[in-house]
């Protein structure tokens, strides 16, 4: 099977604090820095929240209506709210097909210790040793295109939240909260391999970028990335009226957050807030990961 030595994973420290998460409807009053949204009242808060509601309600009920623009944001985003973030670490990169083969061949399935006691007790019932799509030998994976060789450098994809999380222990490390991706995220322009791409299959990163930034990359596109958040409204959060109320508050149970959109998500779609959601054991979906860390790099 092919085998490729990975470029070291890196951490890029990120501070603590009080920051905001979410949006009021993206319509320019969203700030990146939670502490200077002090002196903006509850009331300027719940009016912009209200006004992005009547914006998303005409605009699901009537897509041909042309409100869907920067404004449009997921009942689910909302409202933007701060929240206490502790100093952490993140992956400047997902973790990679060829890392993962690693915790496969380090006996990750077969240990017990790494894993969630539901995740422990999927994998033996189901069999699971390797992602989704991978081949018994681990040396092709099944794609859109059919059957091809596994690119190492490429982000592992179709792996569950039980997974992730039990490569993360082996790893010494843990996912990130889906505060800490999305203040990552909304520091950056959204760019990625999206659907526009064409290219439907999760990239390795540029060489020219590979193990050359301090930055986090791969935070949009290639796979949505798991989070340790459990899928839950925001303090505050009202469901959209009548029918279309149903589109996200009912699922907020026993479900984890992703963030970031993937190769099979259109450009114009993401933002830093956008959440999406999926039980622990989907594999189904182009699902990645990335790692985090409580000390600082």
């Amino acid at each position: 099977p092919p085998r490729a030595a990975a470029t070291p994973l890196e951490f890029v420290a990120r501070d603590e604090g009080i920051f905001a998460i979410g949006t009021d409807g993206g319509d320019g009053t969203d700030r990146a820095d939670g502490a200077s949204e002090a002196s903006d009242s509850r009331a300027n808060r719940t009016n912009r929240t209200n006004r992005t509601n009547r914006t998303n309600r005409a605009s699901l009920a009537n897509p041909a209506s042309g409100t869907q623009a920067a404004n449009f944001c997921f009942d689910n985003e909302t409202p933007r709210h701060r929240v206490l973030v502790p100093a952490h670490s993140l992956a400047t990169r997902l973790v990679t097909n060829a890392e993962y083969r690693e915790f496969i061949d380090a006996g990750g399935y077969r240990d017990p210790a790494l894993w969630l006691s539901d995740g422990w007790a999927l994998i033996r019932t189901e069999d699971w040793n390797r992602p989704l799509c991978w081949s018994e030998d681990l040396a092709r994976e099944f794609t859109l295109a059919g059957w091809r060789e596994i690119d190492p450098q490429a982000p592992v994809c179709h792996a569950s939240y039980y997974e992730a999380d039990a490569f993360a222990r082996w790893a010494g490390a843990r996912l990130p909260s889906e505060a800490e991706w999305e203040l990552a995220a909304a520091e950056q322009r959204v760019e990625g391999n999206f659907l526009d791409s064409g290219f439907l299959q999760p990239a390795a990163l540029d060489g020219s970028t590979r193990g050359e930034t301090r930055t986090p990359t791969q935070l949009h596109g290639d796979v949505w990335e798991w989070t340790s958040s459990p899928y839950a409204p925001y303090p505050g959060f009202t469901p959209l009226a009548g029918s279309l109320g149903e589109y996200n508050g009912k699922f907020m149970c026993n479900q984890m957050v992703v963030r970031g959109g993937s190769c099979l998500t259109w450009r114009e779609h993401v933002r830093a807030t956008y959440r999406s959601f999926f039980y622990p054991r989907d594999r189904w979906q182009m699902l990645g990961f990335r790692l985090a860390k409580d000390e600082a790099a």
